[in-house]
């Protein structure tokens, strides 16, 4: 066997490595809560990501979502 086959079988063997992004805050709690499950990918193999990914898109687009509909009257605004 030769050394990067070896070498290559050694890394296999020791499981997922995080890649070591940093994410920098936005300053909306939800998005950041949505960014920090990223994290969870981390510890996962490759096949494992799918779902967080998903998960995490799913969620920013309702975040996004979120910005666009109306205001919700608050409980004196329709006052005569």
């Amino acid at each position: 066997m030769t050394d990067e086959a070896a070498e290559t079988r050694d890394e296999a063997a020791a499981g997922p490595v995080a890649l070591g992004v940093v994410r920098t805050p936005t300053g909306h709690a939800g998005v950041d809560t949505h960014l920090a499950r990223l994290a969870d990918a981390d510890h996962l193999a490759a096949d494992g990501h799918v779902e967080v990914y998903e998960d995490v898109h799913r969620g920013l687009r309702e975040a996004l979502t979120a910005l666009d509909a109306p205001p919700v009257p608050g409980p004196y605004e329709n006052r005569s």
